[in-house]
């Protein structure tokens, strides 16, 4: 297979597939910093990656985009915390909010990723969770927990507290469309659960 179509339901595990095999094939050739990357830390099509030094960063950099050129792949859209790395990349293969960016002066914007809003200016994760009005049943609860984009898990300790309540629920055969008992409506509204299962 040499073209799959964008947007299937198919394109992130096959995107997936050829990442993986891309970094197999190439190993060897490109070093296993960068095949290890591409394998380990790349969610479909965003790569995250954090190293101690400028240099580490650098070199991942130019290997991998190396890596990925032998399975014709252009990798791009860099960003970085750190102005001596974003010195080093062309300014076409910079994010979108780094191009044209005064590397000296101006401050590093906010950059998204995985669902997590980042601060390259001060090298810390934000989170915006706009949560819709959703009635106090099992239903409207499961439906809020499950809205929450988290493939990174950073917000695991304030979701578990909505999968908690609905264990409960489910523990009880609770109705999917009744509202839910006074408790539970207490603990969902403080965020806090007081008995476990």
């Amino acid at each position: 297979m040499t073209v799959h179509l964008f947007g299937s339901g198919s394109s992130p595990g096959c995107a997936n597939f050829a990442l993986k095999r891309i970094a197999t094939d190439h190993e060897e050739e490109f070093g296993q910093d960068a095949a290890n990357f591409v394998r380990d830390n790349f969610y479909v099509d965003d790569g995250l990656k954090s190293v101690p030094t400028v240099a580490e960063a650098v070199k991942l950099i130019e290997s991998t985009r190396k890596l990925c050129t032998k399975g014709e792949l252009r990798l791009h859209k860099f960003s970085s915390n750190s102005r001596e790395v974003l010195e080093m990349i062309p300014e076409d293969e910079r994010a979108k909010g780094l191009k044209n960016l005064d590397l000296h002066q101006s401050s590093l914007p906010m950059e998204r990723a995985l669902g997590v809003q980042w601060c390259m200016e001060t090298d810390l994760f934000q989170f915006r969770i706009t949560l819709q009005d959703k009635p106090l049943t099992r239903r409207g609860i499961l439906s809020t927990v499950s809205s929450v984009y988290n493939p990174l898990g950073y917000l695991a300790p304030f979701i578990l507290i909505g999968k908690q309540i609905l264990q409960l629920l489910c523990h009880d055969k609770a109705d999917w469309d009744e509202p839910i008992p006074d408790q539970a409506r207490v603990n969902w509204r403080s965020g806090e659960v007081n008995c476990y299962i």
